[in-house]
């Protein structure tokens, strides 16, 4: 059964599906409308720094054929191949758009979808519709991107301009309208017809890459945070065979309708869209060394799609180095430090006074100027603390330590205990640490970029510097004998740091910045 995204929402392909070899299908359309589909394969400053992997009606393969243009089929207005394990390292992202040739917007367009087919089952499915968009001609309809592991996002970023505005956006160049010529010559026809393509008989049994017949399509409702509605039910589709009648033989590309031969498709004007000139590996942002007029495209959403909001992950999503998104159900609260909400949407309620463990907590920790409120109901929370950048430690069943003053945010189902450390040169005669315990996520927050310290035989940091450490080290007080007071940041106290011991494998993690 695939599994439905909201937009905004993103999964790992491994689960997913153990394949490699996806089909995606686009299905829009709308009254009267016109649309291009196309792949940007993207490097890691998402830019098209190769315009070989920009794949469109003109381009419809990558070299190495990792990403390959199908056509309509099943369904489906657009579809591609995508062998993961065969794109190249320097492409980082797969961003799968569509833009409307000629007149109208993207408010217009019907229910329809971009769906992910492995080994013959749909695994994944986007469902969109004219409601979420107003003015737009173009949206980037959804995302597989390299991070660690490849992964699917669901975007559904609507986008003013066409396809050249789109082009532009992404770093490349939109060559002057050219004459009609005569048309191009067809890829030259393969010996054997493509392994995973559906063969020509609608008979025959379609192999394991094939996509499955078309789907019923979605009624999309708008996404809600309680859960996705069910699709209502529609008529069924006939499944299409993947060889429209006219089109040349096995193993040449022809896009539906297209006259045999053609290579490009009625009403697209060739040489059109030209993707950019720039070398592999050259990023080419708005402006650079040669500035060039400003298109009209150009305005304040253009502008503003760098910053947009990153696509929801699980519970906790990193939304910059800066501030945490945390997404709530009313079964799920969470306790986060007082004053460092920045924005929430949904229901959400914030208590900043509490009994039980908030209560305590919030009484313990004043002594370190530290209180907590407590998040609950249906929603998004973003959270910061005056730019501190911020990490999010998940628990799986462990244990952490964490300094009072290193606490933004935390899932309540945690157990936390307070522990007081004593210590004459500490400020307050004591440090302040929390044990969590459990299954959830902690977000820490450090001034500039942290540094993991294995723990070993004689391992001391500064007591202001310190962020978290395993729960196997042990952490005491002790004054300094061979430091003097200049060693230290700040030297108005005594040279007063915590000493850590512990098996080999415990760390601590220490700031650059003095609290």
């Amino acid at each position: 059964m695939a599994r439905e995204f909201q937009r905004g929402h993103k999964a790992k392909i491994s689960d997913l599906t153990a394949g490699t070899d996806l089909y995606v299908g686009v299905q829009i359309s709308g009254p009267g409308l016109t649309f291009d589909i196309s792949c940007f394969g993207l490097d890691a400053d998402e830019q098209l720094s190769d315009d070989r992997y920009f794949i469109f009606f003109n381009q419809p393969k990558s070299p190495e054929d990792s990403i390959q243009l199908l056509g309509a089929q099943a369904g489906d207005t657009e579809s591609f191949r995508v062998t993961l394990d065969r794109i190249p390292s320097q492409i980082q992202k797969l961003s799968f758009t569509a833009t409307i040739d000629g007149d109208g917007q993207m408010s217009q367009i019907a229910p329809g979808c971009l769906r992910i087919v492995a080994g013959g089952e749909e695994v994944a499915r986007y469902p969109f519709d004219g409601s979420e968009f107003s003015t737009e001609r173009a949206v980037m309809v959804g995302d597989l991107y390299l991070k660690d592991v490849w992964r699917f996002a669901a975007v559904g970023q609507g986008f003013d301009g066409g396809l050249d505005a789109l082009l532009k956006n992404f770093g490349g160049e939109v060559a002057e309208e050219e004459p009609e010529s005569a048309p191009q010559a067809a890829v030259p026809a393969q010996s054997q017809p493509p392994a995973f393509a559906p063969p020509p008989q609608a008979a025959a049994p379609a192999p394991s890459f094939g996509a499955p017949p078309a789907p019923a399509p979605s009624v999309h409702t708008a996404p809600t945070l309680a859960g996705t509605a069910p699709p209502a039910p529609a008529a069924p589709t006939s499944p299409q065979t993947f060889t429209p009648p006219g089109a040349p033989p096995a193993g040449q590309y022809a896009p539906p309708g297209a006259p045999a031969g053609q290579f490009t498709p009625p009403g697209a004007v060739a040489g059109q869209f030209a993707p950019p000139g720039a070398f592999p590996g050259q990023a080419q942002p708005f402006g650079g060394t040669q500035l060039a007029p400003v298109p009209p495209e150009a305005n304040v959403r253009v502008v503003l799609t760098k910053y947009a909001e990153a696509p929801v992950g699980d519970r906790w999503t990193e939304q910059n180095a800066n501030l945490v998104r945390a997404t709530l159900t009313k079964d799920a609260p969470i306790l986060a430090k007082q004053g460092s909400m920045v924005a929430y949407q949904g229901d959400i309620d914030f208590a900043h006074k509490g009994s039980g463990l908030l209560g305590k907590l919030t009484g313990a920790l004043t002594g370190q100027g530290m209180s907590l409120m407590r998040c609950t109901g249906n929603g998004e929370v973003f959270l910061a603390d005056e730019a501190s950048r911020v990490f999010v430690i998940r628990l799986q069943g462990e244990q952490l330590y964490t300094s009072a003053q290193g606490v933004l945010a935390f899932d309540e189902s945690l157990e936390t205990e307070v522990r007081r450390i004593e210590g004459e040169g500490l400020p307050g005669g004591g440090f302040f640490s929390m044990l969590f315990s459990g299954t959830g996520a902690v977000v820490v927050k450090t001034r500039g970029v942290p540094v993991v310290i294995p723990v070993g035989p004689a391992t001391y940091v500064d007591g202001n510097a310190v962020i978290a450490w395993s729960a196997g080290a042990q952490a005491v007080t002790t004054t300094s004998l061979r430091l003097r007071r200049s060693g230290y940041a700040q030297h108005a106290t005594e040279a007063v740091n915590l000493q850590f011991r512990g098996a080999p494998g415990n760390f601590v993690v220490v700031q650059p910045f003095e609290v």
